[in-house]
């Protein structure tokens, strides 16, 4: 009896101590990174109320599929705004929209892309992007 009881609090204290030392390692690398840079835009817009969603939007989103080399990062950035229009969603297109001239899209580009995807995927959602496309296009 006397043994397993020693045995139980070693197991307890070496199970604490363990947790307290990696708690400390997590506290101290986060200090340390959060020192080292600023947050991401995804930690600034979402990552208050879905953390989650910011880490997965960093690290996986953008940390690999928009680094994946089979794609140009222009030709994401045209796909991308093309699928925006097409599912009608106007925040998001306004940033992409953005990215994609900073990615080499051209505003001629952008504007038959409109044109084309007016016939595919509804005249109501081109006639949104080309009132984004003015906004961006003239905040040069």
């Amino acid at each position: 009896m006397k043994f397993s009881t020693t045995i139980r609090l070693a197991t307890a204290g070496a199970s604490l101590l363990l947790t307290g030392t990696l708690s400390a390692m997590a506290h101290a690398q986060t200090s340390g990174e959060a020192a080292d840079k600023q947050p991401s835009r995804a930690q600034q817009l979402m990552g208050d109320i879905a953390p989650k969603l910011a880490e997965l939007t960093d690290n996986v989103l953008l940390g690999d599929v928009w680094e994946r080399p089979g794609l140009a990062k222009r030709d994401r950035s045209l796909i991308t705004v093309a699928a925006l229009i097409a599912l009608n969603r106007p925040d998001q297109l306004r940033s992409h929209m953005q990215l994609a001239r900073r990615n080499g899209v051209t505003e001629t580009e952008m504007v038959e892309a409109i044109t084309q995807l007016a016939f595919y995927a509804g005249w109501p959602n081109a006639i949104t992007a080309v009132g984004i496309a003015r906004e961006v296009f003239n905040a040069k």
